[in-house]
C-alpha cells in the first residue's frame, strides 16, 4: 500500500506525533480565573480519544490583563500549572502529544466571550486597561491601549518565560507562541498596528525584536528535546500591511533562534478585511513559507476532507494538517479518516467493538 502522508509520524527534536493532525488552539471561553476545569478535560480528552496526533490548549494567557476574555484560561501561576497536570496525564494516556498556546491579546483583550460577540467590556462588566505597541484602538469601538513602555516589554518577556517554565511542570510536550490574529506579538509585527519610534518599531527588523526576544528567552528554559511552535498570520490581506514576503523573512529568523514548526493563519489585526474564504485557502501561505524559509509548516483553513488533507501532505504543500471547527463537530475525525484513506489505526480499546 503507497504511504499515506497523513498518518505518517512526524518527528520534531526527540517528540514523535503519531500522525500529522493536530487539533488547532480554539477558545472555549469556560475558564474562571484563568483555570482549567471539567470541561476542558473532556473538550480535550474528546480530541485526544479521537486519535488526534497532537492536541494544542487554546490561547492561554501569561498574566491576567493578556486575556481575550474573563473566560480564557491562564498560566501564571504554579495553581494553574497544577489544574493542567491530569488533562495533560490523559491526552498521553491515548498516544497524543499534549501542547499548549501561550499568549497575550494586547489591544484586543478585555472582550466578552465568544457567544456574546468577542466586543470590547464594559467597566460595569470588569473592562480593565489594555495596552499594545502603539496607541492604537484595533476598531472604531474599542478602548485605545496604552502604549507599552520599555519596562512593561521587559517584564512581558518575563511572563512569557515563566509560563513556559509553568508548562514544562505541568507535562507539556510542545508550546506554540500566537503571533497570529491581532494579539499582542502579531501587533509589534504589522506596520498598521506598531508605530512606534524606538527600536521596536519600524523597519521589520525592528518590529520582530520583540516577538524574537521572546522566542530567545523561552528557549533557554524550555528543553533542547522538545519543540516549539509559533502561529502567524502570513498575511493581512490588506495593502502595506504584513505579507508573505515580510512572513518569509521573520520565519527564517524564527527557524535560526530555535522553532520547529510555523503553524500558517492568516488575518485579524485589520477589521472588515475581505479574506477569500474556501476550502484551504490559506494552503498557499503554509506552501509560500515552507519553501520560502526551509521549515516544517501547519495548514489551516477549512480543511474538512481527509483526501484534500492528505494532497496538501503528499504534494508538499505543508507537514502538519491543524484542524479547528471540523474537530467541534467532529472529535473522532481522525479515525473516520484512517478508514476513508485506507489505513488501519488502532482505536482506543473500549470503542473497539465499534470499529
Amino acid at each position: 500500500m503507497a504511504q499515506v502522508h497523513l498518518f505518517s509520524p512526524l518527528k520534531l527534536r526527540d517528540i514523535e506525533f503519531k500522525n500529522r493532525i493536530f487539533v488547532s488552539p480554539m477558545c472555549m471561553y469556560s475558564a474562571t480565573e484563568g483555570f482549567p476545569n471539567e470541561w476542558h478535560l473532556v473538550h480535550l480528552g474528546s480530541r485526544a480519544v479521537g486519535g488526534a496526533g497532537l492536541v494544542m490548549v487554546e490561547a492561554t494567557a501569561v498574566r491576567p490583563e493578556g486575556r481575550i476574555s474573563l473566560g480564557d484560561l491562564g498560566l501564571w501561576n504554579e495553581e494553574h500549572a497544577a489544574k493542567f497536570i491530569p488533562i495533560v496525564n490523559f491526552i498521553k494516556a491515548q498516544g497524543a502529544v499534549p501542547g499548549i498556546q501561550l499568549a497575550h491579546a494586547g489591544r484586543k483583550a478585555s472582550a466578552s466571550v465568544g457567544w456574546k460577540g468577542s466586543k470590547p467590556l464594559s467597566k460595569e462588566d470588569g473592562a480593565w486597561q489594555t495596552v499594545g505597541p502603539s496607541a492604537l484602538p484595533f476598531s472604531e469601538g474599542w478602548p485605545t491601549p496604552r502604549e507599552m513602555s520599555q519596562k512593561e516589554i521587559t517584564q512581558l518577556v518575563a511572563d512569557f518565560t515563566h509560563s513556559a517554565e509553568l508548562a514544562y511542570r505541568a507535562g507539556f510536550q510542545v508550546i506554540e507562541l500566537h503571533m497570529a490574529h491581532g494579539y499582542l506579538l502579531n501587533e509589534f509585527l504589522s506596520p498598521l498596528s506598531n508605530q512606534r519610534t524606538d527600536s521596536y518599531g519600524g523597519s521589520l527588523e525592528n518590529r520582530m525584536r520583540l516577538p524574537l526576544e521572546v522566542v530567545d528567552a523561552i528557549r533557554k528554559v524550555w528543553p533542547t528535546g522538545l519543540p516549539l511552535f509559533v502561529r502567524i498570520s502570513a498575511t493581512e490581506w490588506v495593502e502595506n500591511g504584513w505579507d508573505l514576503a515580510q512572513s518569509i523573512h521573520f520565519t527564517k529568523e524564527l527557524k535560526k533562534h530555535g522553532v520547529d514548526l510555523i503553524d500558517c493563519s492568516t488575518g485579524g489585526n485589520v477589521p472588515g478585511v475581505k479574506i477569500p474564504l474556501e476550502p484551504g485557502y490559506q494552503v498557499p501561505l503554509a506552501e509560500g513559507v515552507r519553501n520560502g524559509a526551509n521549515i516544517p509548516t501547519g495548514a489551516v483553513g477549512l480543511i474538512t476532507d481527509p483526501l484534500k488533507a492528505e494532497e496538501i501532505l503528499a504534494s508538499g504543500k505543508a507537514d502538519a494538517i491543524f484542524l479547528a471547527r471540523e474537530l467541534l463537530r467532529h472529535p473522532y475525525w481522525p479515525l473516520h479518516a484512517a478508514k476513508k484513506l485506507g489505513v488501519d489505526v488502532p482505536w482506543p480499546l473500549q470503542y473497539e467493538r465499534a470499529k
